[in-house]
């Protein structure tokens, strides 16, 4: 029996006949997309992520998470920060979003995703797709650092460093936008989820 692994999957899923997978895909909690979750480093991105990720698996929804860090760990290896290198990790990223998404998972991406193309790119490329930025202030981003990489991007240490010494362009028209430099991280996972019911990719 043929089996697909998705990158980050705890375990492989068979694959079905296709009358069986159709009727699945028919039902509203078996419907696959991508959920991303955009922002500058340390707004929230990964832990709106987990806490969707949670509340969606207690709803029955298969998901997999796909975080910025994980996958440079992994999928991404070896490529860098500059502009090209960037939009070629946001094209992996978005080719496993596809991968799944056609398979009835829901891919909640957590990165940063600075350069509106290469997130239209994606968008035009996976079918559904949720698009959420995750907008906090880089003063607050900055406090959160538990790396202190914001400081050595403010001293000039280090370069290619998104919302102090390399641009990060904000979606100019996302299905959803997140005060998580003010809001809880509870109540911005809320707002998520309410956007998915509202969109019917979600029951109420």
């Amino acid at each position: 029996m043929l089996n697909y692994v998705a990158f980050g999957a705890r375990q492989a899923t068979p694959c079905t006949g296709f009358s069986a997978v159709s009727q699945r895909l028919m039902d509203p909690d078996n419907r696959g997309f991508t959920l991303w979750f955009t922002g500058l480093p340390c707004a929230g991105k990964s832990t709106l992520a987990r806490m969707v990720a949670e509340e969606l698996g207690r709803r029955g929804i298969r998901c997999e998470i796909l975080d910025g860090d994980e996958v440079r760990q992994h999928l991404s290896r070896g490529l860098g920060y500059s502009k090209e290198d960037r939009d070629e990790n946001i094209r992996r990223i978005g080719f496993v979003c596809g991968l799944l998404s056609r398979h009835g998972v829901a891919a909640i991406v957590a990165a940063i995703s600075p350069y509106r193309a290469a997130r239209d790119q994606v968008r035009s490329a996976v079918g559904t797709f949720v698009e959420v930025q995750v907008q906090t202030p880089v003063e607050i981003c900055a406090q959160r650092d538990p790396r202190g990489l914001y400081k050595k991007a403010f001293r000039g240490q280090l370069k290619n460093f998104t919302g102090v010494n390399d641009p990060y362009e904000p979606p100019l028209n996302p299905e959803l936008v997140v005060d998580a430099g003010h809001e809880s991280a509870k109540v911005c996972t809320g707002q998520v989820i309410a956007c998915l019911e509202r969109l019917g990719l979600v029951r109420r």
